[in-house]
């Protein structure tokens, strides 16, 4: 059928077009156009309340997105399960990583019912309904992709991996052979990657997640380093003199300048803006342990991730 044509049709198809000179366009994050990705940081008092919640950690009116967002792909939240209680979710996501600060009992997704205690990660593909129940007082860290769908306007309807769970035993029995190598040839990081069979490219947890568990021994600097993804990281065990260094630039030597301090909490969460140097510091005397979880399974299929470090002064 031909449709015809009119000037006021015609009008209409233009009227959303824009031309910039080049310098005025090209860069909307310098010139403010874009917002930064903010620093934020979040206190595990959330996931203390008295009542079952998903508590999203949300900082969408900084970044002038729609809500929640912790960052322009990524959604962090706690959740916290009183005992015997259920929490149902039906996120628009292509992937949910869940690490588990507390308690136990399972989760029904798809048709399949995972168990799930403290320390385990649990990862799920799509966006279908999902209920968490709870054995005990309950808290999780999840973290999903609905704001990257959201701002694609697209829905997850086809599964790229399989439910994923990662046991404690199982991770914690990784770092601790990871820790006792790092010991002979002094590693600046002492951690280990979750991955997926399925990612056997990007080597991540999911096709846009990243997820690392970490050590930090006493007394000890994580050299500075950098990435463009974000960083969305949880804290886990840690005394007071445990923190990072976070800035825009480094000096000849490595060395972060007019970083801003961020002090780590135990089971608190904090943003690390992507394209900032970061460095991690223990002056407490005890070990601590952090999760990072990032976009940087997007950012490295898209070759985008750049990520770069500082090397001990030895190996330059």
């Amino acid at each position: 059928m031909n449709t015809v044509i009119t000037p006021e049709s015609l009008e209409k198809l233009k009227a959303d077009a824009l031309y910039y000179e080049y310098t005025k366009a090209a860069d909307p994050l310098g010139s403010g156009v874009i917002s930064q990705v903010p620093y934020a940081e979040f206190s595990g008092s959330l996931h203390q309340g008295d009542k079952t919640a998903l508590i999203p950690l949300d900082v969408s009116q900084a970044l002038g997105c729609e809500g929640p967002a912790t960052s322009p792909a990524l959604c962090a939240n706690f959740v916290h399960i009183l005992p015997n209680e259920k929490l149902t979710t039906n996120f628009n996501a292509t992937s949910q990583l869940i690490y588990v600060i507390r308690g136990s009992g399972n989760t029904s997704f798809g048709g399949d019912r995972i168990p799930y205690k403290t320390g385990d990660f649990l990862v799920l593909p799509l966006g279908c309904e999902t209920t968490h129940e709870a054995d005990s007082d309950t808290a999780f860290y999840l973290v999903h992709d609905e704001p990257l769908l959201r701002y694609l306007g697209a829905e997850a309807k086809h599964p790229r991996f399989k439910p994923t769970l990662f046991a404690s035993q199982d991770s914690l029995k990784e770092l601790a052979r990871v820790e006792h190598e790092g010991e002979s040839v002094n590693r600046s990081r002492v951690s280990i990657l979750l991955a997926n069979k399925e990612m056997d490219q990007t080597l991540t947890v999911t096709h846009t997640l990243w997820a690392m568990l970490g050590v930090l021994p006493e007394g000890t600097v994580q050299l500075p380093h950098r990435h463009q993804s974000v960083a969305l990281d949880l804290i886990l065990d840690c005394e007071p003199g445990c923190y990072s260094l976070v800035g825009r630039h480094i000096d000849s030597d490595g060395k972060i300048l007019d970083p801003k301090r961020v002090d780590w909490k135990p089971y608190s969460a904090f943003i690390t803006p992507p394209g900032y140097w970061h460095a991690h510091h223990n002056e407490s005397g005890k070990k601590a342990h952090l999760i990072p979880m990032q976009d940087a399974g997007l950012h490295t299929y898209l070759r985008s991730l750049d990520i770069r470090f500082v090397l001990p002064k030895a190996q330059l």
